[in-house]
């Protein structure tokens, strides 16, 4: 079988993951004899937010729901307009006519242009009017599989590199991986919240080049996974003009960008910023940017929905991709019917407008309490430092670490943040990734954790957090 595969991992789904899922069993299975100081694991491990209690929103889920049924059972039934909301039902007909009549069959393997369009409109409005054309839009299952995508068109061969961050979200250094090529990280100033650093990123281009490794992208994380910093307008500039010096295809991960938590916090998309530093206008950067329904307010996950933008893209080189995405023959049609709800919602001054964007508010200013909640409390506990979460669904603390447990840890073969890890979960039912599988600079420890289980959950949950790291380091320090 193939060894990229043997050799690949991917940390959100790793080892912790897997003994978490065997205790859940324990705990849901009442033949069960294994007992546990717990009645119920804490998942904090993954971006899933209706995995762990969020509601969907309504109007998407009507929609979703009219689309789903024979017209005679929905959008055709005489009590429609009882049951149904009137914006809802129009929209329905509208995407079933865009889908050719049925959510059952394959649609253009980029997606329906009547959604692409409904992506660009968005696009522009976001972006202060740069133009986008919907035969540059690609709907994917996620940003996950898009991600895919771009990266087996980008390795070539095990020559060559793509930067990415370090600390990461684990689908690149995985996806590489499987493909044979090279990582080449890039650290982030924990000192400066997770910031960029030019002279970072120079210092690992040069030092790659050096050893032969042909680097031919670079992958920015914006607001940042598993990090939660959200980038100066600055920051974003320097990046895309970095890019363009080094011909570099950018890929623009942007899937948070309305997961912003700080006040003083503002989304720059990669595409603005080329636009505005007169890269767009000169045709000197290629970029490729990421969104999906899974993150943002709708949380909508296992709907697979979401697309990826190509900028500056060479026809010839679009055309290789639409053939790798034609081998697939279309994205999922529920997840292509989420992304246009997602892009388009109901306007001011429909039906269920008020309703819509009382429940998206609803849903972000808990994020916003749940961000403060852990962030602040991970980073009072002694031993922790935790940078603040100015956007996505994470923290990423650092771990004061006994020496103890890092010999231990030696013995067993594994990092001392996931025997750390394995010890939070077998103590108190919460399961984190351990930072090591997002990569980190050597000698540092810690974890990601998700904020998004409930508030009262999450506020024990930061209580359980300093009383096993007293009792794991009391344990290792003896």
């Amino acid at each position: 079988m193939s060894q990229n595969l043997r050799g690949m991992e991917y940390a959100v789904r790793g080892s912790v993951v897997i003994a978490a899922d065997r205790i859940n069993h324990d705990l849901t299975d009442p033949d069960s004899e294994t007992k546990h100081p717990y009645d119920h694991i804490i998942y904090t491990n993954i971006g899933n937010p209706q995995g762990v209690g969020q509601n969907p929103l309504t109007w998407p889920r009507q929609v979703l729901s009219l689309c789903d049924l024979p017209d005679e059972c929905g959008v055709d039934h005489p009590k429609a307009s009882e049951m149904f909301p009137a914006d809802a039902v129009e929209r329905a007909r509208e995407i079933k006519k865009a889908l050719g009549g049925s959510t059952g069959a394959y649609t253009h393997s980029q997606g329906p242009l009547a959604f692409r369009k409904d992506i660009t409109a968005f696009i522009e409005k976001r972006d202060g009017g740069v133009k986008a054309d919907p035969q540059n839009i690609f709907m994917t299952n996620g940003a996950s599989s898009a991600i895919g995508m771009v990266l087996t068109a980008l390795i070539a061969d095990s020559s060559c590199g793509v930067m990415i961050p370090v600390p990461q979200y684990p689908i690149y250094s995985a996806s590489i991986d499987l493909l044979g090529g090279q990582k080449v990280g890039y650290y982030l100033d924990e000192s400066k919240n997770w910031d960029m650093n030019l002279k970072e990123m120079e210092r690992s281009l040069d030092e790659a080049k050096a050893k032969g490794i042909k680097v031919n992208s670079f992958v920015l994380i914006n607001p940042g996974n598993p990090t939660g910093q959200v980038l100066s307008k600055e920051s974003v500039k320097e990046i895309v003009k970095f890019c363009a010096k080094h011909n570099l295809v950018l890929l623009a991960d942007e899937v948070y960008q309305e997961n912003l938590y700080d006040d003083n916090a503002q989304f720059e998309s990669c595409k603005k910023a080329a636009a505005e530093t007169g890269l767009l206008d000169d045709d000197a950067i290629e970029l490729i940017s990421f969104h999906s329904t899974s993150k943002g307010l709708f949380g909508e996950c296992g709907r697979r929905g979401g697309y990826m933008e190509l900028t500056g893209i060479d026809e010839k080189v679009q055309d290789q991709l639409y053939k790798l995405a034609s081998s697939g023959l279309c994205s999922g049609v529920p997840g292509q019917i989420m992304t246009s709800l997602m892009v388009r919602g109901p306007k001011e001054g429909d039906v269920s407008y008020e309703d819509h964007e009382r429940e998206k508010v609803t849903i972000f200013d808990s994020l916003k309490r749940r961000a403060k909640i852990v962030s602040e409390g991970l980073d009072s506990i002694p031993g922790f430092s935790c940078q603040t979460a100015q956007g996505s669904m994470y923290c990423f603390p650092k771990v004061t670490m006994p020496e103890g447990a890092i010999k231990a840890a030696e013995e067993q073969g594994i990092p001392a943040d996931t025997l750390y890890a394995l010890s939070l979960l077998e103590s108190t039912g919460i399961c984190v990734v351990p930072a090591s599988g997002f990569g980190q600079e050597e000698g540092r420890w810690g974890f990601r954790t998700t904020f998004l289980p409930p508030e009262a959950e999450m506020e024990n949950a930061v209580k359980l957090f300093k009383k096993h790291h007293e009792e794991f380091t009391a344990k290792y320090s003896a």
